[in-house]
């Protein structure tokens, strides 16, 4: 890794605050690129590339099959990288400066319905011992929270204020915020942390959230999980924490809360990234519209 990528490693770990997996895709898109250079132009400094260059690696990702979005992706890692050498004055101008992305379709999140949802929690209530109780709780947190998957991995039983009825939740860039509890939630934390001490190794782990073995929790285990007990009442393609996520956000829209709540309750620092939920309860809104409207009812 040169000098520069390294020290464009430590301004985003320390300066942005990314997390760990997003700086590591970053630097790989920039060795990507580099690699690209050396090979079809034998420029070993992408600090001096022009805007041609890159347009040569953007054809030949198209070119690979890559989506449109993937694309965008690894251009805005390379925009990151060539705005951290402008800042550090070691560029005068981005060559990325008039790139205009590539259009991407938008995949539609389909979220759980309820009774998907209700068909789950049924299946995983009856679930005994450390791992079923475990698994009905990360299925309901991610339903009553909306929380992301890897701050739900990354919870400490040090955020958990049972009294309080609230979560201490570190989303991205390190940004705290709290969430409320249901009552239904603090009797399962209760059981779970009873189960909980039964583990062998878990005297000093922080961690709320671990494996049978005592070990922290790990994105692909939860991934599997969510989407194995899912599978069994749903037939929609993506199955996932994220879609447990959009379908929290979904699910309050639709019953009345308000948009700048649900920003909130997800952290998201702008009211743009929270309105991609709205299209899923347009349908509702449609219905609830055509009901009320004198005209509609005809």
């Amino acid at each position: 890794m040169t000098t520069n990528k390294g020290a464009f490693r430590d301004y985003l770990q320390l300066e942005k605050k990314y997390s760990s997996h997003t700086v590591t895709a970053y630097c790989n898109d920039i060795t990507s690129f580099e690699s690209f250079n050396r090979i079809h132009f034998d420029q070993q400094n992408v600090e001096q590339v022009n805007y041609s260059q890159i347009r040569s690696w953007i054809v030949s990702l198209v070119d690979s099959d890559i989506s449109n979005t993937s694309v965008n992706r690894k251009i805005a890692s390379l925009k990151a990288f060539y705005k951290f050498l402008l800042k550090t004055k070691q560029i005068e101008v981005s060559p990325l400066l008039k790139h205009k992305a590539l259009k991407a379709t938008k995949l539609l999140q389909i979220p759980f319905s309820e009774k998907e949802v209700v068909d789950v929690l049924d299946m995983a209530q009856s679930a005994v011992g450390f791992e079923g109780v475990r698994n009905k709780l990360v299925i309901d947190l991610f339903y009553t929270t909306g929380m992301r998957r890897a701050e739900l991995i990354s919870l400490k039983i040090t955020n958990i204020d049972l009294s309080g009825s609230t979560i201490k939740v570190l989303g991205k860039r390190n940004k705290e915020r709290i969430i409320p509890v249901l009552p239904i939630i603090k009797e399962q934390f209760a059981l779970y942390l009873k189960e909980r001490e039964s583990l062998l190794s878990v005297e000093d782990h922080d961690y709320l959230f671990l494996t049978k073995k005592g070990l922290k929790l790990n994105d692909s285990f939860v991934y599997r999980l969510i989407n194995s007990y899912f599978s069994t009442v749903s037939e929609k393609v993506k199955k996932s924490p994220h879609i447990l996520r959009h379908t929290f956000a979904t699910h309050l829209l639709n019953n009345g809360a308000d948009l700048n709540s649900v920003k909130e309750l997800l952290g998201h620092s702008s009211l743009a990234s929270t309105q991609i939920y709205t299209h899923s309860s347009l349908s509702e809104l449609k219905s609830v519209y055509k009901e009320a409207h004198p005209r509609g009812r005809k």
